[in-house]
């Protein structure tokens, strides 16, 4: 298997991380970025934490695209209404 690209920066690869999600030339998961943003830390915080190996675009890229999966997939995350 080759690897795929998911936009400008994201990359899956069966050769790195198991194929999970990670940012084009590196060894960083999409994932444990997009934890970062959810955590609310500053994505400049979030650039320096990882030594400028992924840029602001990627991390635009990557919140861009969980948004289209969530938005693709929302019956998923739809709870059932509480009893009043």
């Amino acid at each position: 298997m080759k690897a795929k690209f998911m936009g400008r920066y994201i990359v899956t690869d069966p050769e790195i991380c198991h194929g999970k999600p990670t940012f084009r030339g590196t060894r960083i998961l999409v994932a444990d970025v997009l934890e970062q943003v959810a955590d609310g830390l500053a994505w400049e915080t979030i650039i320096e934490e990882w030594r400028d190996s992924i840029s602001y675009e990627a991390i635009a890229e990557a919140v861009r695209l969980s948004r289209q999966a969530f938005l693709e997939n929302i019956d998923r995350y739809v709870l059932e209404p509480l009893a009043a």
